[in-house]
């Protein structure tokens, strides 16, 4: 039979154990590639109002053993009623793999607090080193710090 000390013991080891696996990361930084190996990890960093509309902000990693020399992706936006409002292509244009970079749109005529949500509907293009649209698509992560929901 053990006795409390070494009950105490076994069950604090075991714990360390199954929290170490865990992997931990500030909520402000983007999720270390090694969670999400070959992906595109897609983050809607932030919406402002601008001279013409409304300026969304994306920081995007490609954490692909490849580059892509040409991205686009169509997006869909949905007003505060969870209707349609508009579909919209935004062309990221090349991405390095293993590199992380940051992208702003201007979308003419948005108002930034009627949207609720942001839908990538399909990626367009994605040309690069032995991936295609599809390939693509498969691997997207997605990720908001806005009130927007955002995803796939």
């Amino acid at each position: 039979m053990r006795s409390a000390g070494n009950l105490y013991s076994w069950f604090a080891a075991a714990v360390a154990l199954s929290t170490a696996a865990i992997p931990a990361f500030a909520e402000d930084a983007a999720p270390p590639r090694s969670l999400f190996p070959r992906s595109l990890y897609i983050e809607l960093n932030a919406a402002q109002a601008s001279e013409k509309g409304c300026r969304l902000t994306f920081v995007v990693t490609n954490g692909l053993n490849a580059g892509i020399s040409s991205a686009a992706f169509e997006l869909v936006l949905f007003n505060a009623q969870g209707v349609v409002d508009r579909l919209t292509v935004l062309e990221f244009r090349d991405m390095a793999a293993g590199k992380t970079k940051v992208s702003r749109f201007d979308l003419a005529g948005v108002e930034c607090g009627k949207i609720s949500r942001i839908l990538i509907n399909t990626m367009t293009t994605c040309a690069g080193e032995g991936v295609g649209a599809a390939d693509c698509m498969r691997v997207i992560r997605t990720s908001t710090k806005t009130d927007i929901a955002f995803g796939v």
